[in-house]
């Protein structure tokens, strides 16, 4: 189509997502077995992203965890089992967000800032457990269902299609190897459209303990993407 013009890979070191067209893809509920192929499609197109891992996944698999860390993408706290925590009594909260922290610390080396509670769903009590741990808590502004899509590839793109705009936090998951499709599929379309593929923190820089980040739904439509022919 004319009028896109693939925007020079910049590392987000180079980038001013104040000034510069970003999107942060943020993807939940790993490691699993396709994040091995997500990691290769998002280091072959020079792309960062930020990675909500669950503690227990991280605890059975720990050097899978390790690669997504070695290949430069941001860590974040998913839970332990990924409850609702707001359904959880606090000490309950507190368990599911330290065993998590900690986890990852051994698997990675890094202790995380950000987490997201499982569904989204977030309270205040809640949100002064995630602080207490010094984290902020990161939702999302765009979801395109890719877990409820799957397969249905072209509903999920649809949205993305739709919903993306600068400085979008996407949400997606590397438990399903359609979401990999998808995603090898669109990182030209951001691409040609000018967007830099960055991190959670390299987006909305850092977050104070104990703050919040998005919701939980879309938005109405933006279209401001121009798709490939």
């Amino acid at each position: 189509m004319a009028g896109l013009v693939t925007a020079p890979v910049a590392h987000a070191d180079d980038v001013d997502c104040a000034v510069d067209k970003c999107v942060a893809l943020t993807f939940d509920d790993g490691p699993g077995p396709h994040t091995d192929r997500l990691l290769q499609v998002l280091t072959a197109a020079h792309a960062e992203a930020t990675f909500f891992l669950v503690g227990e996944k991280v605890a059975a698999d720990p050097a899978a965890a390790a690669r997504i860390a070695q290949a430069g993408m941001e860590i974040g706290n998913h839970t332990w089992s990924h409850p609702d925590l707001t359904t959880l009594a606090p000490a309950d909260v507190a368990d599911q967000l330290s065993r998590t922290t900690d986890t990852i610390a051994r698997a990675t080396g890094v202790r995380t800032t950000l987490m997201r509670p499982g569904f989204g769903a977030i309270n205040d009590a809640v949100l002064a457990q995630v602080g207490r741990q010094g984290m902020a808590a990161i939702n999302w502004d765009v979801v395109p269902y890719d877990w409820i899509n799957d397969t249905d590839m072209a509903a999920s793109r649809t949205l993305l299609m739709e919903q993306v705009r600068p400085g979008a936090v996407v949400l997606l998951h590397d438990t399903f190897a359609s979401t990999v499709d998808l995603v090898a599929q669109f990182l030209p379309v951001l691409r040609a459209n000018g967007y830099h593929l960055v991190t959670v923190s390299d987006l909305l820089g850092a977050r104070a303990p104990g703050s919040s980040y998005g919701g939980r739904d879309n938005g109405p439509a933006v279209n401001v993407l121009q798709d490939l022919p």
